[in-house]
């Protein structure tokens, strides 16, 4: 059963046994719409995006992805290498390499199919409508497309004055509003926000701390995120949520605001410490994920540039 498009109510859900509610969902973007808040990127905002870049001087937001990589949950990488040839009169030789990983691991983007709440998903779409062992027929996210914008850093770490984040250190309306106008910036239709909490620097030290706990937005600041038309939201942790949740009953409610209910996309373990250690608070943002089909979500290395 697939319910309207543009009014859905969402019921409760169990994530790992954590009820979670999300109230009346609605979309702005037509009937049978797949792409979410992507449909806020126009031509005339990579034109603007284009017009912030002064020194060329670029940003690897990806961090790199290998087997000791904290994950979620029981995530896993295994990478594989083989011998090629000999081959011909030359004697070519080679390697070639075969990749067995879960696709949400590292720097990730979480597409449209990713989360859903009480088997329901963007759009409506139902979790039997859509899914099939071979992958998703509708929401997968080799149909995200090519996200050239504006981005934007806000630096909640300098906001509050710590280097780190503590765990459980929610950031809402107030603390954004805040921290974009003490950096001069106005948060637009069509943007990629990112958030530097500092949480990625213990990722090395301390895994398990990393991955299963951390500083992040909280559901208020999600929904006025959302609101404003921008198109992703990403952070330097895992979660880009806080965890704890602000309600300890709910798994992941951020997600579910930002995901179903609103089509906003999370991009997940950004490098955001460069762009901060330079006060690069605005920049052109570029992202061509890999389109791989049927997946819901995908190892990404945005780029920044300034």
């Amino acid at each position: 059963m697939k319910l309207p498009n543009r009014y859905w109510l969402m019921g409760a859900a169990l994530f790992g046994g954590i009820s979670v509610n999300v109230a009346q969902a609605q979309t702005d973007y037509g009937e049978g719409d797949t792409i979410g808040a992507a449909n806020n990127l126009s031509a005339e905002g990579v034109q603007a995006a284009s017009k912030l870049v002064k020194t060329g001087k670029t940003y690897s937001l990806g961090i790199v992805t290998g087997p000791d990589t904290p994950a979620w949950g029981t995530r896993w990488y295994k990478m594989g290498i083989f011998d090629l040839g000999p081959y011909g009169n030359n004697k070519l030789t080679g390697h070639d390499d075969l990749l067995m990983t879960y696709l949400g691991i590292g720097s990730q983007i979480d597409g449209l199919g990713h989360i859903g709440v009480d088997g329901v998903f963007y759009g409506g779409h139902t979790s039997a409508d859509i899914k099939t062992q071979a992958g998703l027929t509708k929401l997968g996210t080799e149909n995200i497309p090519p996200i050239v914008t504006r981005g934007v850093l806000l630096d909640m770490a300098k906001h509050f004055g710590q280097s780190v984040l503590k765990e459980g250190t929610v950031f809402n309306n107030k603390e954004i509003k805040a921290a974009a106008e003490a950096q001069g910036i106005v948060i637009k239709r069509g943007d990629v926000v990112l958030f530097h909490t500092g949480w990625l620097s213990i990722m090395e030290d301390d895994p398990e701390r990393f991955k299963t706990v951390g500083p992040g937005l909280g559901v208020e600041g999600a929904q006025y995120l959302a609101d404003l038309g921008v198109v992703a939201v990403g952070a330097d942790s895992p979660s880009v949520e806080v965890v704890p949740a602000e309600n300890g009953s709910m798994a992941f409610p951020v997600h579910a605001v930002l995901i179903p209910k609103n089509g906003v996309y999370i991009l997940e373990n950004m490098n955001t410490g460069p762009l901060a250690a330079d006060d690069a608070h605005e920049f052109m943002f570029v992202l061509g994920q890999p389109k791989f089909e049927g997946s819901v979500q995908a190892v990404i290395n945005p780029i920044a540039i300034r």
